[in-house]
């Protein structure tokens, strides 16, 4: 039995995640889930973005399930400090194409490995000039540099792909991203039978509209790494068709990249697809491989065929029906 925490968080969050657990009522897993809060409405009720129960509670768990959270400016990030505190140091953003979902391309499949300790998400900031500017601190270091460049080597590895991709702008920060250049050629010499390349950020965002098929694996800095997944999304479908984890030496948190949506949030028509994937990463790193294909592979059938599917991917049905749809695949497959 596995010991789960959930966060479902704000806005459609809590939605999401109730549809993908209405799948995993299906598995043939055991699982045991211990809820707890963070995010603003978190914050209305305690004082507090993310208690110190939320932080023990995932750092006790095999594995912590988080939906969305909305943050406030002025409040500290949820999910951030999350990330710190149980150095998830790595950040893992598939990026693939899905049958009978509207994108651009229709054969994508890379991935996006983003540092997720440091870089300009150092949360320090201060004003100058008496208030009339201010300025934040980027924090990149060689050991961190070269822990997530290990990792995406180590993710060429396991996911069978020979090409990994370091981007940065050290031709503008030759400092911060000078570090984690040198970073990336000195850890790729561990891994001569993977091809390697750097490239500018301003490049690699361009490339990724115009000739994504050249990537398979990139690993970047914090922010980059934001950036450019949320831009990759756009290929596929959008955010609503991406899953990310969050992966440190002792534990692991899965997340959609999709943000609360306050807008629809209680209208019961959010994509729960992110979410479901995002479990399906869970599976992957609890060494539940064949379940999470089976999982993955239940999805597509509902997509393939188009009929139960959300509005934002051109249906008619509810986020609860479009789990209740996937479910049956599940079972069935």
């Amino acid at each position: 039995m596995y010991l789960i925490t959930l966060i479902p968080g704000d806005g459609i969050g809590p939605e999401v995640m109730d549809a993908a657990l209405h799948v995993m009522e299906a598995s043939k897993l055991e699982f045991d889930y211990q809820k707890a809060s963070a995010g603003n409405a978190c914050f209305q009720a305690t004082g507090t973005t993310i208690p110190e129960k939320t932080i023990e509670m995932a750092r006790s768990a095999d594995a912590t399930l988080f939906g969305a959270v909305t943050t406030v400016p002025g409040q500290k990030s949820a999910i951030i400090t999350l990330r710190k505190v149980m150095n998830l140091y790595a950040n893992l953003r598939p990026v693939k194409s899905f049958p009978g979902v509207k994108s651009i391309y229709s054969d994508l499949d890379f991935l996006i490995v983003r540092e997720n300790s440091e870089g300009l998400y150092s949360g320090k900031e201060e004003y100058i000039l008496g208030g009339k500017g201010a300025t934040a601190l980027r924090v990149v270091n060689r050991n961190a540099s070269e822990n997530i460049c290990k990792f995406a080597f180590e993710q060429a590895i396991k996911s069978g792909k020979n090409k990994v991709t370091a981007v940065h702008k050290a031709d503008m920060l030759p400092k911060t991203d000078g570090i984690f250049k040198k970073a990336f050629w000195k850890v790729s010499e561990d891994y001569p039978g993977i091809e390697t390349e750097e490239m500018y950020l301003d490049d690699a965002a361009m490339f990724l509209v115009t000739q994504p098929h050249r990537f398979q694996i990139l690993v970047t800095t914090n922010l980059f790494g934001d950036i450019l997944s949320d831009e990759a999304a756009g290929l596929v479908g959008g955010l609503g068709m991406v899953p990310s984890a969050n992966i440190g030496n002792q534990n692991g948190l899965f997340e959609p990249v999709h943000g609360s949506a306050p807008d629809i949030a209680g209208q019961g028509i959010a994509n729960p697809t992110a979410m479901i994937l995002s479990v399906s990463l869970m599976l992957q790193y609890l060494g539940e491989y064949q379940e999470s294909l089976k999982l993955e592979k239940g999805l597509y059938k509902v997509l393939e065929e188009k009929k139960i599917i959300t509005p934002d991917l051109g249906g008619a049905a509810s986020t609860e029906k479009m789990a209740a749809e996937v479910r049956k695949k599940f079972e069935d497959s």
